[in-house]
């Protein structure tokens, strides 16, 4: 199950063809910056360092991965990498779909002027090739005949967007795989501080609250010709792992995919969340309809489910990426907290 969209037109579009689409744009760049000031890279606390100082090589899904030196000419084609990108200090010269970036993760946004190199699902190779970059970041959710094209013309690495079994790991890895091609290891190691400490402050702030251990279940979901959709997250989603390091109980724990950790129900389903002190936590966007709120609010079967009766349903801020990095961990972690305390 790929995370590519947020609705079931969220499942990515995948390029069935041997070739990648060639669409648009003969994109012009006058001098794109690669990296940006602290203050620009939504969190990052440090200047990345200045790349050019020697040879790379990292170990991604695909195999081994050179490169001369640090690129600072990045191209990404999935969200969770861009996310982890601004926050290194980094600006992507190139990214797939621009205006659905800023509206899923504002946790480290990037400018509206960003050349678009077409969806996730089919990026277009002569886009990425005209602004010559230093290398192509992207999933191994993108089919491998599409990766392989792209590797003809630019280095590609190619990570997991997740891994069920470790999702905060995998995350961990990513930010330090990142950081390593881009020359900004030190400012890799910060994130990954900073996220440490604000799960350690989050437990001490559940624990006065009485909330230490807490039953919660994660969601989101859509709304297609009237029918409510439900995609749970597991203990090996990335929202998942979160409150496993937050000590809490999730009240969904079977059916996730190897990767995100996600499984889908419907309202009926939901009947099997049985204790009434959980907190069921949802993430929706102003972008689309919301599917509890109004998808739900005349459905019988979800005005009788405890949580619901109980008054414990929380919506999350919108923006906060759903298969991100640390900074929209952190933003996740403050609005658990407000929804438990």
């Amino acid at each position: 199950m790929s995370p590519t969209t947020r609705r079931p037109a969220r499942r990515r579009a995948l390029a069935a063809a041997a070739t990648v689409s060639a669409t648009l744009v003969a994109l012009a760049l006058a001098a794109c910056g690669t990296t940006e000031d602290p203050a620009d890279a939504a969190g990052a606390s440090t200047t990345a360092p200045p790349a050019g100082t020697g040879p790379v090589d990292v170990t991604d899904e695909r195999g081994t991965v050179h490169l001369d030196a640090p690129a600072t000419r990045v191209v990404s084609l999935e969200w969770g990498l861009t996310e982890n990108l601004v926050a290194l200090g980094v600006k992507p010269v190139g990214e797939a779909d621009v205006k659905g970036y800023n509206t899923w993760d504002t946790s480290a946004p990037i400018d509206a002027s960003t050349p678009d190199v077409g969806t996730r699902g089919e990026p277009s190779l002569d886009a990425i090739v005209a602004l010559h970059p230093d290398l192509v970041v992207t999933t191994t959710d993108l089919p491998e005949n599409v990766i392989k094209q792209i590797a003809t013309k630019v280095p590609v690495l190619a990570l997991r967007g997740s891994d069920g079994s470790d999702p905060i790991g995998y995350m961990r890895r990513t930010v330090t795989t990142l950081a390593q091609v881009t020359g900004t290891q030190g400012q890799g190691a910060t994130l990954l501080t900073d996220f440490d400490a604000k799960v350690d402050a989050a437990k001490a702030d559940l624990e006065k609250a009485g909330k230490t251990g807490a039953p919660f279940a994660m969601a989101d979901g859509w709304v297609d010709n009237g029918t409510v959709s439900v995609r749970m997250y597991t203990p090996g989603s990335f929202f998942g792992g979160i409150g496993a390091e937050l000590g809490l109980k999730n009240q969904w724990t079977t059916g996730g995919d190897k990767d995100y950790g996600l499984a889908t129900t419907d309202v009926e389903g939901l009947t099997t969340i049985t204790d009434a002190d959980t907190t069921f936590v949802y993430a929706a966007s102003d972008s689309e309809a919301d599917p509890f709120a109004d998808g739900l609010k005349d459905n019988k079967v979800w005005k009788q489910l405890p949580f619901v009766g109980a008054g414990h349903v929380k919506r999350i801020p919108d923006g906060i990426w759903m298969f991100g990095g640390p900074l929209s961990a952190e933003r996740y972690v403050d609005a658990v907290v407000d929804a438990l305390s």
